[in-house]
């Protein structure tokens, strides 16, 4: 189990977290603004048009901090090192959130 992340602040905790009762999906929900992809670090603006968009933010709306770094590329880095193809291998259950962070060691 992870610990959840901690957020800038309180309003982006907020927004990260929000749970609607008629929508399962958060890219469909009109009231979920703010999407945080733990596995990359990644904070971004849902774009409601119908798709999973979203445009990657660098500060926080609410406090105006700095978020914290993407780790996408690095994401794909280590799977690669691992051999690990995501489009076409399975990805390890570590890889779908922020465990794989702690397991490895940054260049």
């Amino acid at each position: 189990m992870t610990v959840p992340p901690k957020h800038c602040c309180e309003e982006m905790t907020a927004r990260v977290t929000v749970r609607c009762d008629r929508h399962d999906d958060p890219f469909d929900c009109p009231d979920t603004l703010v999407d945080f992809t733990a596995r990359f670090q990644e904070y971004g603006l849902i774009i409601h048009d119908g798709g999973r968009a979203s445009i990657t933010i660098e500060f926080c709306p609410w406090c105006g901090r700095r978020l914290p770094k993407s780790q996408r590329d690095r994401w794909f880095d280590e799977l690669e090192r691992r051999g690990i193809d995501p489009g076409e291998d399975e990805v390890p259950a570590e890889f779908q959130d922020d465990r794989w962070l702690a397991s490895t060691v940054r260049p």
